[in-house]
């Protein structure tokens, strides 16, 4: 386990191959995006302008990894119905999108019997898993949010998880909000 774990945009932008992404909450409450939450609860209008100021530096570092090569995927495991949070995503991913992502989403009933991670997660060439933690309201987790790993079979396990998810999940176009 390391305890110097480079930055998000330092591992997206030495990823060579591939970076994916296994969100698995129903809700997060990340500083950054409260205020475009906030009021998209408020007016149901969310920020899908990609050179906003809430979206540029996000699009930025995406589309350079994809332009480079990298794929970029993320998989979404969702209870269904969804919460205001997941509804609230789904408007945004317009964005993710147009930047290059692959999105996909897993209705949590069909992950059932499917072994996941205890947290979400980051990998990069299917070599390192960035765990994200998260306290019980969806913030960042304490002193330690993000745990960066590299041991073979950790990094194999997580990435058979996204794999599995990924295979199942449905394509952001083709998924209907329930």
């Amino acid at each position: 386990m390391s305890q110097n774990v480079p930055s998000f945009d330092e591992l997206i932008e030495a990823a060579q191959l591939s970076a994916v992404h296994l969100e698995m909450r129903d809700r997060y409450a990340v500083g950054d995006e409260a205020d475009d939450y906030d009021t998209w609860l408020r007016t149901g209008l969310r920020d899908t302008d990609p050179t906003s100021e809430y979206w540029a530096p996000w699009v930025a570092l995406i589309s350079r990894a994809v332009a480079g090569g990298v794929v970029v995927r993320r998989a979404r495991i969702v209870s269904e119905p969804v919460t205001d949070y997941i509804r609230y995503e789904h408007a945004g991913t317009v964005v993710n999108l147009r930047a290059g992502e692959l999105v996909r989403w897993l209705p949590r009933r069909r992950a059932a019997d499917l072994m996941l991670p205890g947290a979400d997660l980051w990998i990069f060439d299917d070599t390192q898993v960035l765990f994200n933690h998260f306290s019980g309201d969806g913030d960042w987790s304490g002193d330690v949010p993000m745990e960066l790993r590299t041991e073979p079979t950790i990094v194999k396990q997580c990435s058979d998880a996204f794999e599995a998810v990924w295979e199942r999940a449905v394509p952001h176009d083709d998924y209907e909000i329930h």
